[in-house]
């Protein structure tokens, strides 16, 4: 059975929301008007951009950033020359069309995709931006005093728009990112994340931006200097409580994980222990009590406000309305940004939440950053391998053997691929990383769950706290293929982690259906199962549930759910196969690996299947009668030509040349198996 993949996680594309529908809506009523955002004329919003009255100006930007949120309005936009009529007024002498023309062409690119965004670099909009955000520093000593004044659009808000147009653009066009690198951006980005004590929105933006860019960006590395790490590292010691601060910390502590390479040797060991103190202290908080106290402060602060005749009942009805709709998206598995595109990715939504949702923010904040913590360790613990994301765990015996170029040869000083460096290895056991992960993939909190089940606005943070617990298995899968079994407690830590996740799975009335959780909890089963059979620990899961289990996860449209399964099952059968009076269950495990080998249409799956069937009857008496009692060799042997004509008709179209690699492997091994086969009934 060949290695379990080590999975890893990158960096989603931003949060981009530009101006909200509310605020449109309100700026309509301000100016008398009705906008229907489909059926306008695009050319006379295009138009009112020119005018001279900077009201005019700003409703037609506002306009347009509510129209692009329906994607089929983009293309007319687009031909419309929209990006160069939006561009030089991101520089306009008033600081509300700033901001608004940066958030339509924030939306503009969100809505777009790639090639929108590519288009909007080949326009130049990165010439007037740059130019933005640099005035826009410069003029923050000058915004601090306007904020005090009460002045309603002020620097720091067009700044915030800016970095996240540009964090849109970077984390969707290389293009963008190339201009990001050359240009000088990265000193921009962090004086907006050095603003935290004053403004935690923009640094948060900032941070989430310095996230992006910095990952996986060999030329930026270039650019990093003492005064980069010392930011970041500052912000990493801040000693602020509250939410905000903990996402704010954590994002950094990425950053730095990305830029490890070029930490000076006489610092690594102080930021790497400031990075995993990070990490640790935001795994440490319990969201289980802190969202139920959370929530019963904004109850008893929304009783006082009621009290004093300081409650706006209309926001309030708007922002529960807004909440409820991105709920019902969130149920079907998908996240509704403020700008209208659905994303798969669970996104940070809390800019959407209307004023007087200080304790929703706060708790959203700690459920972004914990998933973002088990995240950066996920990747701690992980291949630096650049076709991992390509291939879905194909594994073969012999894999090395057909591919021994199959690993990245490029590592840093602190990670190599699938084996920890000392320092990272010791920092993660020094903070008790390990012993964190495993407390967070248990179930969320039953009274967390239910205060959020019954209040709409709280409801969306239930898809939350689940994806939490779907990243710390993940990330239990990716310790558990990296690290010692003495690290990870020894045998008898191991039982009971494989305890822990039989109660996960079994628990239940039935299998949970979740595929993000059938994913996660089947790759960390897989993983310890092979560190189990290593060791040869005792199994406490019986073949009877990981039957039940693997038909669960066989039935999932998820190829590497299907391809976790089948290993699960190998695992599991060559186990047995050492062992006196197994040949039933060796049976039922040979037929249930059969059926997928013969029937799965995806090869990946089929090729898996037979590895498993490989390693399960490669030995012994009780897998010997077991084929026998399957007729093994001759479904095999009638399986072999059409495995191979499946590959030459299919191979180069749907698979990669990893994959390719790997079935080429798994047909030579057939062929081998079927002649060992043959030797065992002539005897």
């Amino acid at each position: 059975m060949g290695k379990s993949k080590t999975n890893k996680f990158r960096r989603p594309q931003f949060n981009a929301e530009g101006l909200s529908v509310t605020a449109v809506k309100e700026m309509e009523q301000d100016h008398g008007e009705f906008f229907d955002g489909v059926d306008s004329p695009t050319g006379e919003l295009l138009e009112k951009l020119q005018s001279p009255s900077a009201d005019v100006r700003e409703f037609a930007c506002a306009s347009i950033s509510r129209v692009v949120q329906q994607s089929q309005t983009i293309p007319g936009f687009l031909q419309r020359d929209a990006v160069r009529r939006l561009g030089p007024l991101m520089l306009d002498r008033s600081l509300a069309v700033r901001e608004t023309a940066t958030g339509a062409l924030r939306n503009l690119s969100a809505c777009g995709g790639h090639e929108v965004c590519d288009d909007m670099v080949k326009q130049d909009v990165m010439t007037p931006l740059t130019a933005l955000l640099r005035e826009c520093c410069a003029g923050f000593e000058t915004n601090a005093a306007l904020s005090l004044k009460g002045h309603k659009n002020t620097v720091e808000d067009v700044a915030n728009e800016a970095v996240n147009l540009l964090w849109n653009l970077c984390e969707s066009s290389s293009q963008a990112l190339s201009v990001f690198n050359k240009a000088g951006i990265l000193d921009v980005i962090l004086q907006c994340l050095a603003r935290h004590t004053h403004n935690i929105k923009l640094a948060l933006s900032a941070a989430h931006c310095l996230h992006t860019v910095t990952e996986d960006n060999a030329e930026l590395l270039c650019s990093m200097n003492n005064a980069v790490l010392g930011t970041l590292e500052s912000v990493l010691l801040s000693s602020q409580a509250d939410m905000a601060h903990t996402l704010l910390r954590t994002l950094a502590a990425g950053s730095v994980w990305n830029l490890k390479s070029s930490l000076p040797t006489a610092r690594q060991a102080q930021t790497l222990n400031a990075l995993m103190a990070t990490l640790s202290q935001c795994l440490e908080l319990d969201a289980g009590t802190l969202i139920p106290q959370l929530r019963q402060a904004e109850v008893a602060r929304s009783a006082t406000a009621s009290e004093a005749g300081n409650v706006d009942d209309h926001q309030a009805a708007v922002g529960n309305m807004a909440v409820e709709e991105m709920d019902d998206d969130e149920e079907e598995g998908v996240g509704l940004r403020r700008n209208g595109k659905a994303t798969k990715m669970d996104k940070d939504f809390s800019d959407l939440l209307p004023r007087g949702k200080e304790e929703l923010r706060e708790a959203t904040a700690l459920l972004t950053a914990q998933q973002t913590s088990l995240e950066i360790i996920v990747n701690m613990c992980c291949s630096d391998d650049p076709s991992d994301d390509e291939w879905e765990e194909a594994s073969s015996s012999d894999e090395s053997e057909m591919c021994p170029g199959g690993l990245s040869e490029g590592n840093t000083s602190l990670l190599s691929p699938l084996c920890l460096s000392a320092e990272v290895h010791g920092a993660l056991i020094n903070h008790n990383i390990p012993e964190k992960v495993l407390k967070k993939t248990q179930f969320p909190s039953s009274e967390a769950m239910d205060v959020c089940r019954h209040n709409p606005t709280w409801k969306i943070l239930m898809k939350k706290m689940h994806r939490v617990q779907y990243r710390a298995l993940t990330c239990l899968h990716n310790m558990l293929s990296t690290m010692d079994a003495e690290s990870l407690g020894g045998a008898a830590a191991l039982q009971a982690v494989a305890q822990h996740l039989s109660t996960l799975v079994f628990s239940p009335p039935e299998i949970p259906k979740e595929e993000e959780f059938l994913e996660a909890v089947t790759s960390a089963i897989r993983s310890l199962l092979q560190i189990i059979a290593y060791m040869k620990i005792p199994q406490c899961m019986t073949p009877q549930q990981m039957m039940s289990l693997s038909e669960a996860a066989t039935r999932c449209d998820v190829v590497s759910v299907r391809v976790n399964a089948l290993a699960i099952l190998g695992i599991t059968g060559s186990t047995l196969a050492k062992e006196k009076g197994t040949a039933e269950t060796l049976r039922m495990i040979g037929n249930a690996l059969l059926q997928v080998a013969t029937k799965d249409a995806n090869l990946v799956v089929c090729g898996e299947a037979l590895d498993a069937l490989f390693d399960v009857f490669a030995d012994g008496d009780e897998a010997e009668r077991a084929a026998e009692n399957i007729n093994l060799l001759s479904a095999l042997k009638a399986l072999q030509p059409i495995f191979k004509a499946k590959i030459r008709k299919e191979g180069k179209g749907k698979y990669s040349p990893e994959q390719l690699c790997v079935l080429d492997n798994v047909k030579v091994n057939l062929r081998r198996f079927i002649g060992y086969l043959e030797t065992v009934v002539k005897k």
